[in-house]
């Protein structure tokens, strides 16, 4: 999945100073060169990075600014006393596959040459009203009988082969049509029919299978939510079919970047500034300026005017796009479909640096905590995610130490928050208040040697953090968008040469989902033979 926070100011200790020093002067420089460029992409997070680098493999002269003083966005990390914290995303896989079924994320890394190393896994640690049990991934009766007929619909189509023309015909139907016939033909009838519902609820495809069982039921609404933000009553079911299909074919495992998610962006820049993209830190977007209907550019809070002659796309939220427009040239059906999109809510985080002394050797990376499954996966103050990744990479914290992200996934009501003074008492009462329910599933987690005293560095996130740090609209996980009954908008927008990837847009939410919807809007901006270039280039 893919969430939040808090940022620091330094990016990363495990890179070399002189590395770190050249990410804290990317501050753009005005000159009569870069004053302008063919596609300036606001925002720097997974999927705003994915689309730059694309169209910079592609050749076009991009841009892409970002507010904060680190690109990454949701994933960025930073450091507080030499422990190296995720903000964010913390569970991936299929990182370093490759082919047309490979993750989106994958598959752009690819094509900019870029790689990525990674420890692997094969299990976490999940904590329930009753007991604790190991879940481990890799081939069950349940992707035999449920995940493997219609995985091969849900994957047949990469992502990386849509566009938003008509040129999709080419790159996509007439490319693929003979793998995708010929899947169905291998699924037979009942499953060809069941793949039909794949762009319906994903609890449609569990009850046709007459998966009533209580646990096996709360389970999977857990894993939808974590995933999507919304439970399986909601969630599309292709998203689902794609992510078990990943998680229990034979062979599989969990993968965690060795030098944490901030290698992902890393990895992202590497490849925008290699084909000769450009990214400018600490370059806050005041607002996208329209001309006779089209997006000619942006201006900076500076005051700088950066012409875009070609496209301007955000990777913001639709919520904060919409606040960067003139308000006459929106048309009011658009600003009302966005004002009245549901929102996931907000996130509660602690970020802990503590001795590993007395702590057990067989620590897991991952931990799920759910504290009544009555009061559902969605209730606030119920869930709790838990990554401690330095027992997979001990260069995320000083020797000896643990490095610790705990979370509550989009349950945060941000009405409790609203308006209140980030240096009063009373925000800091509320803070200890619903951050107290985290300190105790880590204890449990975490079990006997941890002690709250032990930790050197200990940090509290709410929803205003998530706000103030990401500029994300009331801090919300993403738009609550229920599959069946509504879709996630497309990446065009009324205003022409103005486009809109990440979350906000389709596919939806996750690390993924975001990288696909970069990929699209890169493709899209392109001619249809350098797409399908690049498709062969890569191998699907």
């Amino acid at each position: 999945m893919i969430v939040s926070m808090m940022g620091g100011r330094c990016y990363s200790s495990y890179r070399s100073n002189a590395v770190a020093a050249v990410m804290r002067d990317r501050k753009w420089k005005s000159n009569s060169k870069s004053e302008e460029a063919d596609v300036v992409v606001i925002g720097s997070g997974i999927g705003g990075l994915c689309c730059g680098a694309l169209l910079a493999r592609y050749e076009e002269d991009v841009l892409v600014l970002e507010s904060h003083d680190q690109p990454g966005g949701a994933a960025h990390s930073f450091d507080i006393k030499g422990y190296n914290f995720d903000s964010g995303p913390s569970l991936f896989s299929g990182l370093q596959s490759r082919g047309p079924q490979a993750n989106p994320l994958a598959q752009v890394l690819d094509a900019l040459g870029e790689s990525l190393p990674c420890a692997t896994y094969d299990s976490w640690m999940v904590h329930i009203p009753e007991g604790q049990f190991l879940s481990r991934i890799g081939p069950t009766e349940f992707f035999k009988d449920a995940v493997l007929p219609l995985s091969t619909a849900a994957m047949a189509l990469p992502p990386l082969s849509i566009r938003g023309d008509l040129g999709v015909l080419s790159t996509a139907a007439a490319r693929y049509a003979p793998s995708l016939f010929k899947s169905f033909l291998q699924m037979g009838p009942r499953a060809s029919l069941r793949a039909t519902k794949l762009l319906r609820p994903f609890s449609e495809i569990l009850d046709d299978l007459q998966l009533n069982d209580p646990f096996i039921r709360n389970w999977i609404d857990l894993l939808s939510f974590l995933l999507a933000g919304v439970k399986a009553n909601a969630v599309l079911s292709a998203e689902m079919i794609y992510m078990f299909a990943e998680w229990y074919k034979p062979g599989c495992c969990l993968e965690y970047p060795l030098h944490g998610s901030a290698a992902i962006i890393d990895a992202l820049v590497r490849g925008l500034e290699k084909f000769g993209g450009r990214i400018s830190l600490q370059s806050h977007v005041e607002n996208i300026v329209v001309e006779n209907d089209r997006a000619i550019g942006v201006k900076l809070g500076s005051g700088q005017f950066i012409r875009a002659k070609k496209a301007v796309v955000s990777n913001a939220s639709m919520w904060d796009t919409l606040k960067l427009l003139p308000k006459e040239v929106v048309p009011k059906s658009y600003s009302d479909r966005v004002n009245t999109t549901p929102q996931c809510d907000s996130f509660m985080h602690l970020h802990l640096g503590f001795d590993a002394e007395g702590i057990r050797s067989d620590l897991g990376i991952h931990h799920i905590v759910v504290n009544d499954w009555k009061r559902g996966v969605d209730a606030d103050q119920n869930v709790v995610l838990i990554s401690i990744p330095s027992v997979l990479s001990p260069n995320l914290a000083p020797h000896g130490k643990h490095v610790l992200h705990a979370y509550m996934p989009g349950t945060e009501p941000f009405e409790l928050w609203e308006g209140l003074d980030r240096r009063s008492a009373e925000y800091r009462n509320l803070k200890a208040e619903r951050s107290e329910v985290m300190w105790k599933a880590v204890e449990r987690a975490v079990g006997t040697g941890f002690s709250r005293e032990k930790c050197e560095v200990k940090l509290v996130g709410s929803p205003l953090t998530h706000e103030r740090f990401l500029r994300r609209n009331r801090g919300t996980y993403g738009p609550a968008v229920q599959a069946g009954s509504d879709a996630f908008p497309g990446h065009s927008t009324p205003i022409a040469q103005l486009y809109c990837c990440g979350d906000s847009t389709f596919p939806g939410i996750g690390v993924p989902a975001v990288a696909a919807s970069g990929a699209i809007v890169a493709n899209s901006l392109v001619s249809v033979s350098q797409h399908s270039k690049l498709l062969d280039a890569i191998g699907i």
